[in-house]
């Protein structure tokens, strides 16, 4: 049996640069942080002779089948067919959060299920290598128009800025703060379900229609990552990484109508106006979850006004997907399939001294 365990991710500030229709001509970059609410996969293998079915899948409901083809969840059915498992496993999903959400849920979702199947396979993959891989999966086989910044938090894991240069090229600038200044931050946020759930595709493709027409706004949000890193690798007051939130959802509202409605924009103010310096909708926009930047005296006037939605807390700087347990025997060999994507060795920077010219000159 193998165990695999995938962080869900929160994301500060440049969403919006992570898709290759933009940072591909244009740079992109995103600050972000793996946290500690995860989805687990167990693959346990068995002989289907004795069996009459070939694959059983659980998650919120089971299959049993005795082909790939009869699958009915389709990003579990592709995988399995890419990877080439097609029988005698036993595949199971848990997650501690929703999906739907914008919590990077989906991209979880598939490289938790890589993660597992090649660890099944005896095949792992070095962290970065298995975001390309996720991100070809979700884009090209299943003709999904995501962005890049879900897969690589679930595959690398941690608190980073993580740059995006070219398709299979990106480069993980890990955020080294001290324990103190971690549990700081932890301390100012607050995150809330409003209460609606979407999907995050159908307002990315929205999105990716405007990329055109929104390139100023999606560079100004690219440079808030480079103050919002300066921020809290500073000795100085966290108040100004609120701001830029704020300053960041205020743009990503005008990147398409959809992103929110005014029953968020109320939530928002709300929050706001109870103490709050900032805030944004994590993921992609439309509902989910609302984070909120406020000095930690002010949240017990906030939770009240927002008494009737449900908060949820979080450690951040988690690992990312990981194996945590396998005592798969030997199992017969599974014939590699081709993979065009060209990938390159992960690249990490810890140093903070020249990180922000650097990130510039790729912008």
């Amino acid at each position: 049996m193998v165990i695999t365990q995938t962080p869900l991710r929160v994301s500060f500030l440049g969403g919006g640069t992570d898709y290759p229709e933009h940072f591909e001509t244009h740079g992109g970059a995103v600050l972000g942080t793996a946290v500690d609410k995860s989805c687990y996969f167990t693959a346990a293998p068995f002989q289907s002779r004795m069996f009459d079915y070939r694959l059983r899948l659980a998650y919120r409901k089971v299959e049993c089948v005795s082909h790939v083809d009869e699958i009915e969840h389709t990003p579990f059915r592709e995988c399995l067919r890419w990877t080439g498992l097609t029988s005698d496993v036993e595949i199971t999903l848990t997650a501690e959060l929703p999906a739907m959400t914008g919590l990077g849920s989906s991209s979880a979702f598939t490289v938790g299920l890589l993660n597992t199947i090649y660890a099944h396979q005896k095949r792992p993959l070095p962290p970065l290598e298995l975001a390309y891989r996720a991100i070809e999966f979700e884009r090209e086989v299943l003709g999904e128009s995501v962005g890049c910044q879900d897969q690589t938090f679930a595959a690398v894991g941690g608190l980073n800025v993580i740059e995006f240069r070219r398709i299979g090229h990106f480069v993980v600038h890990r955020v080294e703060l001290s324990p103190e200044r971690v549990r700081e931050l932890e301390a100012h946020l607050l995150c809330f379900f409003t209460g609606i759930r979407r999907r995050a595709e159908e307002l990315a493709r929205a999105q990716t229609k405007r990329i055109g027409l929104n390139r100023a706004r999606l560079t100004q949000m690219r440079s808030l990552v480079d103050d919002g890193y300066g921020v809290l690798t500073s000795s100085s007051s966290l108040a100004p990484f609120g701001e830029l939130l704020h300053q960041s959802w205020m743009l990503k509202r005008e990147l398409d109508g959809g992103v929110s409605n005014s029953h968020l924009d109320r939530i928002y103010r709300a929050g706001i106006d109870a103490g709050a310096i900032g805030g944004k909708l994590l993921g992609a926009g439309g509902g989910g979850f609302l984070l909120f930047f406020a000095p930690p005296e002010t949240h017990d006037t906030i939770r009240a006004r927002l008494a009737d939605l449900t908060e949820v807390t979080f450690g951040l700087d988690a690992p990312g997907s990981r194996v945590i347990f396998n005592n798969t025997p030997e199992v017969s060999t599974v014939s590699r399939p081709h993979f065009p994507l060209a990938a390159q060795p992960m690249e990490t920077d810890t140093r903070t001294k020249s990180r922000k010219k650097r990130v510039k000159e790729v912008a």
